[in-house]
């Protein structure tokens, strides 16, 4: 990374440990959203990490915004988890700037928290096949689906909502639209308790008869699928892999931590004194390292795309 990006990743970091390593034990034992975590990102101007700069944003590229996902888990996986929906919402913003400028600078001034809401129980893991159709009514669009897992449900700003093209055959006849908090018609139910992430506030979402403007669409009609493939899930997949890698480093950290200082009083020796917990601890080491290449492998292949890229992007 060059001196702009590096001062980036230390502004992240310096956030990191002032003010979301200090809560993270607390968010994950309350199950509670890391609002602390959030408030601090927004400060810092750090929702607006990859908004192009015309629009306020700092304009980073897929590596600051990688690196800042890895310092961020290794400090909180449920405020990692919630950063990278918010980016990957964003990336569906940056994609359709006519129609969210305001959006835009509200992000980049940290007023706007974003997610993806995607998954549906009908079509489960098949997030770009949504299975509720859209219709029109009176120039708008309604909307009525039940999303099965949205992080930061109920607490977003904005929602990047998948449907069935109104008027539309197939499963991939889709459109993207945006739907802000304060629009009438969407509930949310129990949240998620996922192992190290109950914080995150990802809960299924109902969607009933909620109408939006049509200038909401964030692609046109039916080119929503071509946008999650191709827009949405570069940013999305080496950032997801990002939180795992920042995950399994903090994993490691402490590990050497507790072999390290832990003691076989009667023996007068450590736990690392024992081979066999040092070679499991060498494991972990050798793994996570291999992950953070493989990781940097699939963004340079983003950032100087070829034939393999698509491929990379789908296995990272």
């Amino acid at each position: 990374m060059n001196e702009e990006q590096t001062a980036v990743i230390e502004e992240v970091r310096r956030v990191a440990d002032e003010s979301i390593a200090p809560h993270a034990a607390d968010v994950d034992a309350q199950g509670r959203f890391p609002r602390e975590a959030v408030d601090a990102l927004a400060q810092a101007g750090l929702l607006g990490l990859t908004i192009p700069v015309e629009y306020g944003g700092m304009g980073q590229s897929i590596r600051v915004a990688c690196a800042a996902l890895d310092e961020i888990a290794q400090r909180c996986a449920s405020t990692a988890m919630i950063y990278l929906m918010h980016l990957s919402g964003c990336s569906c913003y940056i994609a359709r700037p006519p129609a969210v400028e305001d959006t835009l600078r509200q992000v980049a001034r940290g007023e706007h928290l974003t997610t993806l809401a995607w998954s549906e129980k009908g079509s489960r893991s098949h997030f770009w096949a949504p299975v509720n159709q859209a219709t029109q009514n009176n120039g708008r669009i309604v909307l009525n689906a039940e999303k099965s897992f949205v992080t930061s449900a109920s607490e977003a700003e904005g929602y990047v909502v998948s449907t069935r093209t109104a008027g539309g055959e197939e499963p991939t006849d889709t459109t993207l639209y945006l739907l802000l908090k304060e629009d009438k018609g969407f509930t949310v139910s129990d949240r998620w308790n996922g192992l190290g992430m109950r914080g995150n506030a990802s809960a299924p979402m109902t969607l009933e008869n909620c109408e939006i403007p049509v200038g909401r669409a964030l692609c046109e009609p039916s080119d929503g699928f071509r946008t999650m493939l191709e827009v949405v899930l570069p940013w999305f997949n080496p950032g997801n892999a990002a939180v795992s890698v920042g995950i399994a480093e903090a994993a490691t950290a402490s590990t050497l931590s507790h072999l390290t200082s832990a003691r076989l009083e009667h023996l007068d020796s450590r736990l690392c004194d024992l081979p066999i917990l040092r070679a499991r601890l060498a494991q972990m080491r050798i793994k996570t390292d291999r992950a953070r290449a493989h990781l940097a492998s699939v963004i340079d292949a983003v950032e100087n795309p070829g034939p393999n890229t698509v491929l990379l992007v789908l296995e990272s």
